[in-house]
């Protein structure tokens, strides 16, 4: 057959051609080829087609014998791709051509039935909404596991002390413990966008056709909630030419990405030979070619640099978008590449981490000999002073003094005496000495937030609440554990 088999498709794959004199262009067909990650998407396409029998037989468009034989072959096609005994030939433009070709060389003409009352409009729209609500739960999993790695350490931190920071200059006092919860908490409000993605790929298209709804329509509700799917898109134009679903899983991959490369960052400044905060495990480091001497922190270093490409994906699908008029146009045929590749990364990069947070060695001495360094008790006795009645501007001033005298002499706050501190200021007693200590600066942050020891267990079980009513959507099972 040099033009069309019985089933009325092209054998080169094609699901178009009959109002055409001349095949396409190569150059054509190169740009128009769908990728070969594309195809990937043929068991979510196989799942469309058999819930999409259903309402042709309820349509009368298909008997019941007709729409059993075509399930059936379906079910039989998308296994052998899966398990690679079929794969697309060259000429099959995508994967509704190569799933119609072969479904139409198995049980003959009646397979050419299958394309009526839909269109490869809404057929990827729906394959791509399908992979979504598969990818993002285990991407959830991932996520899940990374956090409860970081819980787990903040328990193996215990009272250990180090400086806090901002500006990236010695702050406060604080438990290390905290800090990792505080890189726990970021990356526990990413499950919340995975949500928001998973609830935003809810609603199936199928039905709208090519863009103006199909005239085969028997129970389109029916259909979407045998696939799955909460409800129908409300309008079949928006339903084939919107892809907020996939924007939204994009934007909860490049949230992952920042969130990852800010701990990333800190976690290449714990192991340096400056801080010594944390100790690489050789499982989850690499060395250098020319010395020796070398143990690097390559995960999170490769993590730090895909952020961008999850940044990136978003950006790229953003671009896509914003300026293609409704309704359908070819330009969303890059969705599938921003999807795929965020999918990728975040498979890659979330167990390379929990291994190299589960596996670094904790430091606590190293952590105590800095937890004062840079006057971080400053504002223990600025605090104090107030709470003998002096103004805090008064207090701040005060103490910046002290911190003059302390640089002076090199030595830090809690080495001053109390005729030091007299010296400075007549008000100041002895008792201030029993609030320039770590342990008091750490224990009277004992707000719900703060970073006393006393908080961090009610922290660590609000945040693993949290954590199960996110992953209780994809799995309502969750709730019963």
């Amino acid at each position: 057959m040099s033009s069309e088999n019985v089933g009325g498709v092209h054998d080169d794959g094609k699901l178009w051609g009959g109002r055409f004199t001349g095949g396409p262009d190569p150059a054509l067909e190169r740009i128009s080829r769908s990728p070969a990650r594309s195809f990937e998407l043929a068991p979510e396409d196989v799942r469309g087609s058999i819930a999409h029998l259903g309402e042709l037989e309820r349509c009368g468009i298909l008997t019941a014998d007709e729409r059993a034989t075509l399930a059936t072959a379906l079910r039989q096609i998308g296994d052998d791709h899966v398990a690679g005994r079929i794969a697309p030939s060259e000429k099959d433009e995508d994967v509704h051509g190569y799933l119609e070709r072969t479904l139409i060389e198995r049980v003959g003409a009646v397979g050419g039935k299958v394309r009526a009352g839909r269109s490869r409009n809404d057929q990827t729209s729906n394959d791509l909404r399908l992979w979504l609500r598969g990818r993002v739960p285990a991407i959830a999993e991932l996520l899940d596991e990374l956090v409860q790695a970081l819980i787990a350490r903040s328990v193996d931190a215990g009272d250990a002390i180090v400086p806090g920071f901002t500006h990236l200059q010695p702050a406060q006092p604080l438990l290390f413990g905290h800090q990792l919860l505080a890189h726990a908490q970021t990356l526990a409000r990413d499950l919340r966008r995975l949500v928001a993605a998973w609830e935003s790929s809810a609603l199936s298209p199928l039905g709208a056709a090519a863009l103006a709804g199909s005239s085969f329509h028997g129970d389109q509700v029916a259909m979407a909630r045998e696939l799955g799917y909460r409800d129908v898109v409300a309008n079949s134009i928006d339903a084939v030419s919107s892809r907020d679903h996939v924007i939204d899983f994009l934007y909860a991959g490049a949230s992952i990405g920042t969130n990852l490369s800010r701990l990333a960052d800190e976690l290449i400044l714990w192991g340096t030979q400056q801080f010594g905060w944390i100790r690489l495990h050789d499982a989850f480091s690499t060395g250098s070619s020319i010395m020796p001497q070398k143990k690097n922190p390559d995960i999170p270093e490769i993590t730090r640099g895909k952020a961008s490409r999850l940044q990136a994906n978003l950006v790229g699908m953003l671009g896509v978008m914003k300026g293609v008029p409704f309704s359908y146009n070819r330009d969303f045929s890059d969705d599938k590449h921003y999807a795929f590749d965020t999918s990728d990364v975040l498979d890659v990069v979330l167990p390379a981490m929990t291994g190299f947070v589960l596996s670094m060695q904790l430091v606590p001495e190293r952590m105590a000999a800095h937890a004062a360094q840079g006057f971080t008790l400053a504002t223990e006795l600025a605090d104090w002073l107030a709470e003998q009645g002096i103004p805090f501007s008064e207090a701040h001033d005060i103490t910046g003094r002290a911190v003059v005298v302390c640089e002076q002499r090199g030595v830090g706050l809690e080495d001053l005496t109390i005729a030091d501190l007299t010296e400075i200021d007549a008000r100041i007693t002895p008792d201030v000495l029993d609030r320039l200590t770590l342990e008091s600066a750490v224990a009277r942050r004992s707000g719900a937030n703060g970073t006393a020891p006393v908080r961090q267990d009610a922290q660590r079980a609000r945040l693993q609440h949290e954590i199960s009513t996110c992953l209780a959507v994809f799995d309502p099972r969750r709730d019963n554990e």
